[in-house]
């Protein structure tokens, strides 16, 4: 017979309050605005089912895009859905198969649901898991009161951080870490790594960077303000995106182009610009995303360069990002919103006000 689930609960959520509702902030249609909306609280159903009551969610880039129907094929879900995939809080109830965390624990949520069982799992090459489910991309997010997620996908978190302060390391910052910590295998002291955005997942980047590795760090972005942030953050050197700035990389790396690029925009021409800023043999890792990379086949095989994606990042990704963040190595920059005013923080965040990340408190 079936092993049938046991529900964990704080002694105030009684049986009948178990289909009690929840606000959540969905997608409706795309080319739409955003809408609150009362929806079922989610449940435990499955043995391994975390609800997590949701004490941030961080406001992404990629829920613009969604918006703009660019993730409509690729995701194929079901509107009207509840958006958001960066995501902590505080563990609200367990299936009973979960031992690894409790209720009441303080956890980050990784943003990918994984079987466990596929060869990428096994490999612990998570975020590639051929069954996995994405809550705010193809399920229901974290844009809401409560969340559902599993355990393998929860992070117990220090005493110390708070969830609203760090929600946004779900994906930006582990999506920063994924990339940083490939680069930082290649990169010695004598190399010049250079960070193109010092944004929300830039400014994450460059403090990943300064705890992995010891080459020289050059930051671009068009804002002042975000290059005085990563000065702050310890970058080595910072350039202006005025026009001037492929020369002025070409001068601090006498000539030759940096041994890495690390593209945190990967939009508004920004990738034409990066490949001039490669030396020969280079990384060029691409994080954000938006147009096309025209590099002519010769180019790339004479100079012997290599483009690399990345992807959010593994569980392991994420423990580890924990750890830098437990001992303050990485800090998130954060501008807080109540739930209530969704419309705010992502109309902020798509006019460049933003400073960080934006994050949702319920």
């Amino acid at each position: 017979g079936s092993v049938l689930p046991t529900l964990l609960t704080r002694p105030h959520h009684r049986k009948e309050d178990r289909m009690s509702t929840m606000k959540a902030v969905q997608v409706v249609g795309y080319h739409h605005d955003l809408q609150m909306a009362q929806v079922a609280k989610p449940e435990v159903v499955q043995p391994y089912d975390v609800i997590v009551r949701v004490g941030g969610a961080g406001v992404c880039r990629t829920d613009l895009h969604i918006l703009e129907g660019q993730w409509e094929q690729k995701s194929g879900v079901a509107l009207p859905y509840t958006i958001g995939h960066e995501n902590a809080g505080w563990v609200d109830a367990i299936g009973s198969a979960v031992t690894n965390v409790a209720v009441g624990d303080k956890v980050i949520v990784h943003p990918l649901i994984t079987c466990g069982l596929c060869r990428a799992c096994r490999s612990g090459d998570d975020v590639h898991c051929e069954q996995s489910a994405f809550p705010g991309i193809d399920t229901h997010g974290g844009y809401a009161e409560y969340l559902k997620t599993s355990a393998r996908s929860v992070v117990r978190i220090a005493d110390a951080l708070e969830p609203a302060d760090v929600a946004a390391l779900a994906d930006a910052g582990l999506t920063a870490y994924h990339a940083a910590a490939k680069a930082a295998r290649r990169l010695g002291p004598a190399d010049r790594c250079v960070v193109i955005g010092a944004g929300g997942l830039g400014h994450i980047g460059i403090q990943v960077l300064k705890a992995l590795t010891a080459s020289e760090l050059i930051v671009i972005d068009r804002s002042e303000a975000a290059l005085e942030l990563a000065s702050a953050l310890g970058a080595d050197h910072t350039v202006v995106a005025d026009g001037s700035h492929v020369e002025a990389v070409l001068r601090l790396t006498g000539g030759a182009g940096a041994e890495v690029i690390i593209d945190f925009v990967g939009e508004g021409g920004s990738t034409s610009d990066g490949v001039q800023m490669l030396r020969p043999a280079g990384d060029y890792y691409v994080v954000g995303y938006g147009e096309n990379i025209d590099v002519p086949t010769i180019d790339i095989i004479s100079a012997e360069i290599n483009f690399i994606g990345n992807l959010v990042g593994s569980y392991t990704d994420l423990t580890e990002l924990m750890v830098l963040a437990a001992r303050g190595l990485v800090t998130l920059h954060t501008v807080k919103y109540p739930l209530d005013e969704f419309q705010q923080a992502i109309d902020d965040l798509n006019a460049g006000r933003v400073r960080g990340r934006a994050i949702l408190v319920p």
